[in-house]
């Protein structure tokens, strides 16, 4: 299965960002995801197994329990692979950053003058 396959699933996504906050149980990613997204048990741990599948996540037993974790090595080549495209967004980011900071510096100005 492609990456962008992986990650086209809202449900997948929310799944990898609490993975990302650190390892979790089945069953507390469960109870978030059925929380946000109404699905049942079966249907989270379905997710679960594509996202171990495709290499996204990782799963290990501590007696009862499996604990789920965070594979950064696919999101790396999805990372370079998205470095093409970059200069699509870099500049107008740089460019906001700017007006950003010249936004502060005139906000701050008047009150240096006061002084």
């Amino acid at each position: 299965m492609h990456a962008f396959d992986v990650l086209g699933d809202p449900v997948r996504r929310r799944i990898l960002e609490l993975l990302a906050d650190g390892e979790q149980t089945s069953g507390a990613v469960c109870a978030v995801i059925q929380e946000e997204f109404g699905i049942s048990q079966p249907a989270v741990s379905q997710h679960l197994r594509v996202l171990r599948d495709g290499g996204f996540a990782t799963v290990r037993p501590e007696g009862t329990r499996r604990l789920y974790a965070v594979n950064s090595a696919p999101l790396r080549e999805v990372d370079e692979w998205l470095d093409r495209f970059r200069r699509y967004w870099t500049p107008h980011l740089d460019a906001l950053a700017t007006e950003l900071a010249r936004g502060r510096r005139e906000r701050r100005q008047p009150k240096e003058k006061e002084q």
